[in-house]
């Protein structure tokens, strides 16, 4: 059986109770994916196709929140990066320029560009890589607690502690390994959703347990510690060197839309509102008592910023107004 673009289904179907259907594509290897739909092909108006790219550590999984109400208007996609959900990466492939290169082929060969880009944490990273490198392919941007340089404050010592441990070479590959073997599946996920989440009760219990399944699946998947550590280190170089960074964002000529929860950890609001204050011409939303993951905790509140944004972009249709009396 084949399905799209000559793809083949996916071996798990994890985001099925969500409405997607997973596909694995040979894009120089094999890029796991999963197509939401989108309004029926005679249906008028709809928007741009939305392709949506996770963080590190993540997967599709972490858009199950969003996609479908999403997908109402538009055709939706989430992709795995190399190194994460399904598809395999190694050290090499999994780095943020890298995974830049792979998503902007996914939507080329895949989806068939151009397309509104939607990235979390490290996927808003590369998501910024990307229309940088060729912004023929997005015609929108959309940021959700994306990597971003953080100013000068006094950091979280935990994450702080964690990153310096992912950056020191055999120091990283150690943690990891040790982290493997002392931890179950659930445990893993669980301690995700503490460090992601501002309240982890709002977690959903069946986005849970599909991740769950999904770290016992990628037990058996060799190298995903050295991607990990990759995809980690290329981005914590991007972080040090922030003049150049702020430089690529600057040149960025496409709507870019900035959400961020003000309790987030891993990516303080501080440094969002940095970033904003440079680009003014970004529309930036922030959200109260919600974490680093806000489209998984308060997916709500994340449509309610970006559905009139699509549409006063012209990349979603406007709602129809109501005839006058």
């Amino acid at each position: 059986m084949t399905g799209p673009h000559d793809a083949r289904p996916a071996p798990l179907q994890l985001a099925g109770p969500w409405g997607g259907t997973g596909w694995v594509s040979d894009l120089d290897g094999p890029v796991h994916w999963v197509d939401y739909g989108g309004p029926a092909a005679g249906d008028a108006p709809h928007g741009l196709p939305v392709v949506l790219v996770h963080g590190l550590g993540g997967s599709h999984l972490n858009w199950v929140g969003l996609a479908p109400a999403l997908s109402e208007q538009h055709h939706v996609y989430a992709v795995d990066q190399a190194g994460f959900g399904l598809t395999p990466g190694t050290a090499r492939t999994a780095s943020v320029q890298a995974n830049a290169r792979l998503v902007a082929r996914f939507v080329k060969e895949v989806v068939g560009g151009p397309v509104v880009l939607v990235g979390n944490s490290m996927g808003g990273m590369v998501s910024l890589l990307l229309t940088a490198a060729h912004p023929e392919l997005v015609a929108g941007l959309v940021l959700v607690d994306p990597s971003v340089p953080v100013p000068r404050q006094r950091p979280d010592l935990a994450v702080s502690a964690t990153f310096l441990v992912y950056a020191t070479p055999f120091l990283g590959e150690r943690y990891l390994a040790l982290a493997g073997r002392r931890t179950t599946d659930r445990q893993r996920v669980q301690a995700v959703v503490d460090l992601c989440f501002a309240d982890p009760s709002r977690a959903d219990p069946d986005v849970v347990d599909a991740g769950v399944a999904l770290v016992a699946h990628r037990r058996g998947v060799p190298g995903q510690e050295a991607a990990f550590l990759g995809a980690a280190r290329s981005l914590m170089r991007v972080l040090a060197n922030p003049r150049r960074y702020h430089s690529l964002m600057g040149g960025i000529d496409r709507p870019v839309l900035l959400v961020h929860g003000e309790l987030d950890r891993l990516v303080s609001v501080a440094a969002a509102r940095a970033v904003a204050s440079r680009h003014p011409g970004w529309e930036s939303h922030y959200l109260a008592g919600v974490g680093h993951t806000p489209q998984l905790e308060a997916p709500d509140q994340v449509l309610a910023a970006l559905r009139p944004w699509l549409a006063a972009h012209h990349l979603a249709p406007r709602a129809s107004s109501t005839p006058s009396p």
